[in-house]
């Protein structure tokens, strides 16, 4: 695996402050849901349009699966990667308009896109002690957020796990030959093998033993598959009104 290449100091985002119109200081919004739904880049534009921090946990995944990887750990050993997934330092920057991952100070943005890490992240994700590893960095970073404006976070178990206590949770769906026709179009590639692949990784995330794929009590389900990107963001961002105008 070709190494990339190392700054000299990795930068940590910090949130933008947005415009005036930001729903309170310390807001959580929780969003899980299938791959290929929509969460990307929902969370990002919400975030933007609410000046929140924003976090990509599935990035977190990725870059722990790259360090794996690139340090030549069998990734369906789960004894093995439960035994180094101590060892990576992890730094997730949060500001919307570029979110930045770093793992022990080389950005790793463009390599956790490979197919390699893609291929490899869903063994990696249901190794318990890789989930806890994250779960505590995620909590850091939520908790630093919520000092200020707040955070939109987007996963798999983040209204269910990671931050239960969010005031908005939402859960975003969509029909499965939409998002392998959205996945397709932003990655290239076979619309119908797309959708077999999301299919298959829709059923590890679900039947893990370990923070499954669940939409959290609590949680708004929105199906995304007959509204626009604009559409879907408007709805988010009027729950997120809604939920402080009563709290």
């Amino acid at each position: 695996m070709t190494t990339p290449s190392t700054p000299s100091t990795p930068p940590i985002a910090t949130p933008s402050t947005g415009p005036s119109t930001a729903p309170g200081p310390g807001l959580v919004i929780a969003v899980d849901g299938t791959s290929g739904s929509g969460k990307s880049s929902t969370c990002r534009a919400v975030a933007q349009q609410l000046g929140l921090a924003y976090l990509d946990t599935g990035a977190m995944f990725r870059a722990m699966t790259w360090w794996l990887l690139h340090h030549e750990v069998d990734v369906h050993d789960a004894a093995a990667v439960a035994t180094r997934c101590a060892e990576p330092t992890i730094v997730s920057g949060t500001d919307p308009s570029a979110p930045t991952i770093h793992v022990d100070g080389i950005d790793v943005a463009v390599e956790i896109r490979s197919d390699e890490v893609t291929g490899a992240v869903s063994p990696v994700s249901t190794v318990p002690e890789v989930r806890h590893r994250l779960l505590v960095l995620q909590r850091q970073v939520i908790a630093a957020a919520t000092q200020g404006a707040g955070i939109v976070v987007e996963g798999r178990d983040i209204g269910s796990v990671v931050a239960p206590e969010a005031r908005v949770k939402l859960y975003l769906t969509a029909d499965p030959a939409a998002r392998a026709r959205r996945r397709a179009a932003e990655q290239g590639g076979d619309v119908a093998a797309t959708e077999a692949s999301l299919l298959s990784r829709d059923q590890i995330d679900s039947s893990r033993a370990t923070a499954p794929l669940t939409m959290a009590e609590g949680a708004v389900h929105i199906d995304t598959t007959p509204y626009t990107l604009d559409e879907v963001v408007a709805q988010v961002v009027a729950r997120a009104h809604a939920v402080e105008a009563t709290t």
